[in-house]
């Protein structure tokens, strides 16, 4: 049921497919969006196609690796958020990653350098009254150094430590941050990966995660990525180098 909160959200990253269902969802739940991303043009048409209600939004330009801009973009916002959520998120193929570092250097600064930059500004802004947690979207693939993704997993591994830092930071003030921890998603950015269809999971239902997050620190949607995050945590290195 649709009721007004009186609270707004930031979504930095906001076209990637997870980010759009968590639009809808957090409309439905009464809030205001802020959806920032590079990309204005796809969320306008993302906007027109799924009829989501315009007044409960606004669409604003975002560049991740433009780091010299945060500053101007987080003073210009409409309004201070309450929530916010980083999903800007780059990969490239291991193997290409290893041998060309342009990819590499990408990743490096979509996935752990421009959550840094924007997100200290929001977090050090102590007029900000409204703030009251932060959602970052990480990934299984950090959890452990595997040779298949560690070039990939170790930004997010990055990431991952810095949220578990700014939680405590922020818990003096008592704004709460969470770390989304996912596996294989159905979304642009795997197109074209070999990927088990049975762990693969929908945007939408990634994004009920989100939008209602709780306290605990690491979130890992789906029982079956659960099991296999708990397995990650505890296997001894030497079987860790012989997975894939």
């Amino acid at each position: 049921m649709n009721q007004n909160t009186g609270k707004t959200v930031l979504i930095l990253g906001a076209n990637s497919d997870v980010a759009k269902e968590c639009i809808k969802q957090y409309i439905e739940k009464g809030f205001s969006v802020l959806a920032a991303s590079r990309d204005t043009v796809s969320l306008e048409k993302f906007v027109a196609d799924n009829h989501v209600d315009h007044s409960k939004m606004n669409i604003l330009y975002f560049d991740a690796v433009d780091f010299d801009s945060h500053q101007k973009f987080y003073d210009d916002l409409p309004a201070k958020p309450h929530i916010v959520v980083y999903a800007a998120g780059f990969l490239v193929d291991n193997e290409k990653a290893l041998k060309d570092f342009k990819g590499t250097k990408q990743m490096m600064m979509v996935n752990y350098m421009g959550a840094v930059s924007i997100l200290n500004r929001i977090a050090t802004d102590k007029s900000n009254t409204n703030l009251e947690r932060i959602i970052g979207l990480s990934s299984l693939s950090g959890v452990r150094g595997r040779k298949s993704n560690f070039v990939y997993g170790s930004t997010k591994a990055a990431f991952t430590q810095y949220l578990a830092g700014l939680r405590q930071e922020l818990a003096s003030r008592k704004i709460k941050v969470n770390a989304l921890v996912i596996g294989y998603i159905r979304t642009k950015i795997n197109e074209g990966l070999q990927l088990n269809e049975s762990l693969i999971m929908e945007p939408d239902y990634v994004a009920k995660f989100i939008v209602n997050a709780g306290n605990s620190f690491t979130i890992v949607p789906n029982f079956k990525w659960k099991i296999i995050y708990f397995i990650l945590k505890i296997l001894p290195e030497s079987l860790v180098a012989k997975l894939p």
